[in-house]
């Protein structure tokens, strides 16, 4: 541990001080990060958190230490952990094509309510260190995350009169190692003619595109129709 924070760990009041005011400053360098990438959590919703953490650690080591009250000063930590699962689910959004948006932001936060943990129990250099990884993970990181493509999908929609068809389609596509994510078969009727429709969302893998794919499928015995919804 770094000697000079020393004269700053007992529960006087300059110390408590210099913690809230590290706490504040820390959740205001994170929270900066995430408002300038206009995200729903921004700089006053982390101060707050991490602030807010803060100053329970340094009330459960005042009960514990100043009011010498039989306590245990992780518990009040703990809650607050717990807690921050709930505000953190509220920034958690799922768009219409069913992906999900806002976990960084929401494992900020958590991550930041811990800083201030850790800041207001004295640990100044776990919080301060863990304040600049947050920054270099979000900020830095952000970039190299674009760069990183996961494997395509899209919803695949095909109609067969033969059942022998959705088999042949089932072993294309585990011999080109591709994934079913799911899948939805029902009967439908059109002119007359009894069909069965299946819809189901493909992992493409390797250089095959979502066209080359339907193509494929279309030269297929028994199935009718192939087409991406």
């Amino acid at each position: 541990m770094l000697s000079f924070f020393d004269p700053l760990r007992g529960m006087d009041y300059l110390s408590v001080l210099v913690r809230l005011l590290t706490a504040t400053l820390c959740g205001t360098a994170i929270g900066i990060e995430r408002s300038m990438k206009n995200r729903p959590a921004g700089f006053r919703t982390h101060i707050l958190v991490c602030l807010g953490s803060a100053v329970a650690a340094v009330t459960a080591h005042f009960i514990y230490l100043v009011l010498q009250m039989p306590a245990d000063v992780t518990r009040l930590g703990g809650q607050v952990i717990t807690g921050l699962g709930f505000i953190g689910a509220g920034t958690i959004i799922v768009t219409k094509k069913m992906s999900i948006k806002g976990l960084t932001t929401a494992a900020g936060l958590w991550t930041t309510g811990i800083i201030g943990l850790a800041i207001g129990s004295g640990f100044y250099e776990g919080g301060l260190l863990g304040t600049v990884l947050v920054l270099l993970t979000e900020a830095s990181l952000a970039k190299l995350s674009a760069r990183i493509q996961p494997d395509p999908k899209f919803a695949l929609e095909l109609l067969y009169n033969d059942k022998d068809a959705l088999n042949a389609m089932m072993r294309y596509c585990k011999d080109k190692h591709m994934n079913i994510l799911g899948l939805q078969i029902h009967t439908q009727e059109d002119e007359g003619a009894a069909y069965a429709a299946y819809a189901a969302t493909v992992k493409l893998a390797g250089n095959l595109k979502a066209a080359e794919l339907i193509e494929q499928l279309s030269k297929m015995p028994g199935i009718v129709l192939v087409y991406e919804d």
